[in-house]
């Protein structure tokens, strides 16, 4: 008998199902979750460098480790890369790998596009930092406020080549692009996902909650990217073409930028924080041995929040001159995000509340995020009150609170969810006695790297200042915040130890380590490529536990063995043919796709007809990754 011939294809797949190919071309979820996890913590260890270097300069006075313009770079890419190349990724991580697990679904969407956004974003990430090479790094903050940063132009030697701080707001400008598209890409690929894909019988209130956090999460990226996108054109055009946008001389306004930037940048705080809230509310419940409490509230409160998140960016530009009409209105809708964001912290107090709790390292950073973000929701409230904000806009007291915010809730919830779905994700468990020391030393450097930040600002201290003469009384603090990041440093070097020795020597885990609630540790950990032999058919919010556990009480007892609520198996629900499940099969298109998108953002540095070759090769590399993607035969018509 002949076999059939192989459907004909641009680029062949590669034949190998492991290796570095197998994970270039990959679309599964699980891996493209694991390459966001890998890639944004190494760019998450790049920005803590920069961090420790800017504390090693601001030491002591006059510091001379960094000259200004070094300076300015380091505290520029620092911002970006926290945010944009660290801490979004982090999260988007948790989205690829647990949230098609957590509503029974096999794989996301849209699976190529799923590792499209990967590419851009990775692809994204190495243009930015490729400008060190071509001019210098951007240097105009995270927030870069125009005008300042648009009066530049070409090369005064070369008119056809943008260089200095034109060609470092170039990166800037068109590097946000690139890595904005990538986290539309995904936004459009999990909506898509939660709203289409969820396993029979779960409804949208039995979603778990780092299911809905992770909805309004995505849902708030298709809505603010795009305002960065028109800023970030706007800008480029300003410094490359003259676009004068931002010019007060030339008809432009100079406060467009600021509010198109935070009206992005404020429901940015909540694209970074959400889902580590939603990571808590997963927690919480699981080592306090008891359902999450006031579920509808937890829920309802994170849509508030997202709504209200719009409604807040002035509250940045108080000192901007906005008029005491504005300042009101901003300063009550400020005060009114607290009420939510409180609701929240006490559902968690509630949830722990009479608990049998289980003191594990994934609870110590859930607890830890409670803490941290309640004290920088107080010092954010005294944002509201405009007097007093007059007085700290410019202060390190705001870096403590931002921190405080950031790294305090982000981070620690980001590191819970690491220690609690890491069984899940190798079969593994993460060392518990190292974990303990990992948190503690955590919690010990943050708290004494940002908490006297409050004093030195209050004290008065402007941020953004390179370095700073003796007799002000600020020595030493900044001796203190900079003895706490090192210890920060050490705590992520213990965690990376951990890691690398748990994935290969760890506990094995089972399926279900932590005795959970929620569906994704009914199948095997780690998943099967096809994530279920059988999509479960969910009950119940709480469907694991209701299929371990019966009430008796006021509490669950186990099930006997054998009852009906017991951990149903593939056997219990029907025949299965795992080999019949024919998941998408792995591509180059997306890499390709990406590569295309990534040359293209080169052309702007040049001009002439060199510009114009520099983007037409991208579109013809995007073009032909297109085309090969559209005509690629499926997994079914090769079957």
């Amino acid at each position: 008998m002949t076999e059939a011939p192989e459907p004909s294809r641009l680029l062949r797949r590669p034949s190998k199902e492991t290796g570095f190919w197998s994970w270039v071309t990959t679309v599964d979820h699980k891996r493209i979750g694991i390459l966001y996890f890998v890639t944004a913590f190494t760019f998450f260890v790049i920005a803590g460098i920069q961090a420790l270097l800017i504390r090693v300069q601001l030491a002591g006075p006059d510091g001379q480790v960094l000259n200004a313009d070094q300076y300015n770079q380091l505290f520029t890419m620092h911002g970006l890369t926290m945010i944009f190349l660290a801490l979004m990724p982090l999260s988007a991580g948790f989205f690829n790998y647990v949230l098609p697990l957590q509503i029974g679904a096999r794989d996301v969407a849209f699976p190529r596009l799923n590792a499209l956004s990967y590419w851009v974003f990775l692809l994204g990430g190495i243009f930015i930092y490729s400008s060190i090479f071509l001019g210098g790094m951007p240097d105009g903050g995270w927030f870069n406020y125009a005008p300042l940063s648009s009066e530049v132009g070409p090369d005064p030697g070369n008119t056809d080549v943008y260089a200095g701080h034109a060609s470092r707001m170039l990166f800037y400008s068109v590097g946000l692009q690139i890595v904005g598209l990538a986290s539309l890409i995904q936004a459009v690929n999990m909506v898509t996902t939660i709203l289409n894909m969820r396993a029979p019988g779960m409804r949208l209130m039995r979603m778990p909650v780092f299911t809905w956090m992770s909805l309004v999460t995505n849902f708030l990226l298709l809505f603010a990217i795009p305002i960065i996108a028109v800023a970030l054109w706007q800008l480029m055009f300003d410094v490359r073409f003259d676009g004068r946008y931002f010019d007060p001389t030339q008809g432009g306004d100079p406060i467009l930028w600021q509010h198109m930037f935070w009206l992005f940048g404020h429901p940015e705080v909540y694209i970074l924080i959400l889902p580590a809230f939603g990571i808590v509310s997963e927690v919480l419940p699981v080592f306090s041995r008891k359902p999450v409490f006031g579920y509808s509230a937890l829920v309802f409160s994170g849509l508030a929040i997202a709504f209200l998140g719009f409604g807040v960016w002035a509250h940045h530009m108080f000192a901007s001159g906005l008029g005491p009409v504005a300042n009101s209105a901003f300063a009550l809708t400020t005060m009114f995000i607290a009420v939510p964001t409180g609701v929240k912290i006490f559902n968690w107090l509630g949830t722990i509340w009479g608990g049998r709790i289980r003191f594990t390292t994934a609870l110590m950073f859930a607890l830890g995020l409670v803490a941290m973000f309640t004290i920088g929701g107080l010092s954010g409230v005294t944002h509201a009150i405009v007097p007093h904000n007059y007085q700290h806009t410019d202060t390190y007291y705001v870096v403590a609170h931002f921190h405080y915010v950031l790294f305090g809730g982000t981070m620690f919830g980001i590191f819970a969810g690491v220690y609690y779905w890491f069984p899940k994700m190798t079969g593994r468990m993460l060392g518990e006695r190292i974990g303990k020391w990992h948190f503690w030393l955590t919690f010990i450097g943050f708290n004494l790297t940002f908490a006297p930040m409050h004093i030195v600002g209050l004290q008065g201290m402007p941020r953004r200042i390179d370095s700073y003469p003796a007799g002000y009384g600020w020595e030493f603090w900044n001796q203190v915040e900079t003895w706490g990041s090192f210890i920060i440093a050490f705590s992520v070097l213990l965690f990376l130890i951990n890691v690398v020795w748990s994935k290969r020597h760890g506990e094995i885990a089972g399926d279900d380590p932590w005795d959970a609630r929620t569906i994704e540790w009914m199948t095997t950990s780690p998943p099967p490529q096809h994530d279920w032999d059988v999509v479960p058919e969910v009950t119940a919010r709480d469907e694991l536990w209701h299929r371990k556990y019966a009430v008796g009480r006021g509490r669950g007892v186990r099930v006997p063995a054998g009852a009906s609520h017991d951990h149903a198996g593939p056997e219990d629900e029907g025949e299965h043919h795992p080999e019949h499940i024919h998941m998408p099969d792995r591509s180059f298109y997306p890499l390709i796709v990406a590569l295309g998108i990534f040359v293209m953002g080169y052309g702007p540095f040049t001009g002439g007809a060199l510009m114009w070759g520099i983007i037409a090769t991208g579109i013809a590399i995007l073009l032909f990754g297109a085309f090969g993607w559209a005509f690629e035969p499926t997994a079914e018509e090769e079957h």
